[in-house]
């Protein structure tokens, strides 16, 4: 493709670069430029990527996109913004292949995966849809699995990932899309048809630095969408609607006045059902999925399903229908004990503020609830984890999450800080494999174990490395040798 066709729309600066030149492809990592290929120097937050300019030249780069002009002679386009022409590029690369498809995007801090996942199987019952699915855990065309290693991907791969759904016949995409994506640029370009914002609570900070700015970021998926879908009952998600630029529904589970709402609910230990009302009419809704939070994800769905024009009823019986989420409260098999043990993602205080309350609301014996925080990540989260897990179980066994590059002893003293004061019964069990035997040892009748935080992980991050660890396999081992 002609570097002029590529750069097509894209602010420029200056450059000396001449546009006729044939470009072989795109590259913004200096370690993986062919010749031939463009190369995007990005500023970016742990590296400047305009230092590896001399490194792209030498693997072949014809031309570098940059933000400060290269030292050298290497043609270069200037540009305002790296991250900005990086999304731009990509789109006119594959062809804006977002234009062909109807895109549809999630963002919040906790409830995105169930969501997409419940969104995609409306769309494919009640409009046949193929549907593309792009998040935390994987990334999906149709049935087929491609892998994923973050929540939104870069813009360049992002185009490319449509471009392979477009290509294999996907009408619809629905996308989890991240703060960081909106705010970094990865999700420009894209032509959201509908966005649902599904609550905010502390999450990133050592990113965004403080709530309003989280939110901001957030926000920023309004600003680019034909209809937007907001669950009110988060006071930071209410306080967004007036800055949308487009159609808006807003939700409430909670009794909130809304234009989409849950009556009548009932929760029940593998299930939800409630009563939806929308503009004077009522349908009966019911998911095999259990928690509280489940009718707020149901609402998200069915607001999102209006805004494509989709009955509600017709969109409350395709949710009848609809699997639960690896990691989200998911049951693991435990034949032969009489107590449950139940996986959860949830590794913010809010997600296991609400995973506890949830499973309290139909646990007939205790409560015991296996977490930790995660290391490298925000340590103001975890003495509020620590206090919500130890006042909300019966017993908490403080444990590792992901310790990465920290030393798990600190990360579990940091949790402490949070229980001082409190009169509940709590363990330290620093080693998450023994700590999920510890309490299925301490398990009795009717009791159920929450592991919390690693969810769909099948792996720990020790250092910089995934070691494996699939919490499944490790209450099988134990049903299997005994606890």
């Amino acid at each position: 493709m002609l570097l002029s066709e590529i750069l097509r729309e894209i602010p420029i600066l200056e450059a000396n670069a001449d546009l006729n030149t044939e470009i072989t492809g795109v590259s913004y990592d200096s370690r993986r430029v062919e010749p031939g290929h463009l190369f995007v120097a990005i500023t970016g937050y742990a590296a400047d990527g305009h230092r590896f300019i001399p490194m792209a030249a030498d693997r072949g780069a014809v031309c570098v996109l940059c933000e400060r002009k290269p030292e050298g002679d290497i043609p270069y386009v200037r540009v305002p913004d790296s991250r900005v022409a990086l999304a731009m590029l990509g789109a006119n690369w594959y062809g804006h292949p977002a234009e062909k498809m109807t895109i549809l995007g999630v963002t919040g801090t906790n409830g995105k995966t169930s969501v997409t996942y419940l969104l995609k199987s409306v769309l494919e019952q009640t409009l046949g849809a193929q549907v593309g699915l792009i998040g935390t855990i994987q990334n999906m065309i149709g049935d087929r699995v491609i892998p994923t290693e973050r929540t939104t991907p870069e813009s360049f791969e992002l185009q490319g990932l449509f471009a392979e759904m477009a290509e294999a016949g996907c009408t619809h995409v629905v996308m989890e899309v991240s703060s960081h994506a909106l705010f970094l640029h990865r999700a420009d370009c894209i032509p959201f048809a509908v966005g649902a914002f599904t609550n905010l609570t502390e999450d990133h900070l050592d990113f965004h630095k403080t709530m309003e700015a989280y939110r901001q970021a957030k926000a920023l998926l309004f600003r680019r969408c034909g209809f937007s879908v907001f669950n009110i009952d988060d006071e930071m998600v209410a306080k967004t609607v007036g800055e949308a630029a487009c159609w808006t529904l807003t939700l409430s589970a909670a009794g909130g006045e809304a234009d989409l709402t849950a009556s009548d609910i009932e929760l029940g230990s593998d299930h939800v059902a409630f009563t939806a009302n929308y503009k004077g009419s009522a349908c009966p809704v019911r998911l095999g999925i259990p928690g509280e939070f489940t009718v707020s994800n149901a609402l998200t769905v069915l607001g999102m399903a209006i805004g494509l024009g989709i009955r509600p009823d017709a969109a409350a019986k395709a949710l009848e229908h609809a699997e639960g989420v690896k990691g989200r409260l998911e049951v693991v098999p435990t034949p032969g004990k009489d107590y449950t043990v139940l996986i959860d993602y949830a590794h913010t205080p809010d997600a296991l503020e609400n995973v506890l309350r949830s499973v309290r609301g139909f646990c007939k014996g205790r409560l015991i609830a296996v977490f930790g925080c995660g290391g490298d990540r925000d340590p103001i989260e975890r003495p509020i984890m620590g206090k919500i897990g130890v006042k909300l179980a019966d017993l908490a066994i403080i444990t590792s999450d992901n310790p990465r590059t920290e030393d798990p002893e600190k990360i579990i003293a940091d949790i402490l800080k949070g229980v001082q004061g409190l009169d509940k019964p709590y363990l330290v069990v620093e080693n998450r494999r023994e700590a999920i035997a510890r309490a299925m040892r301490e398990a009795k009748a009717d009791d159920i174990i929450v592991l919390c935080g690693k969810g769909h992980e099948t792996y720990q991050i020790l250092g910089t490395e995934k070691t494996h660890l699939d919490e499944r396999e490790e209450v099988a081992k134990r049903l299997t040798v005994g606890s």
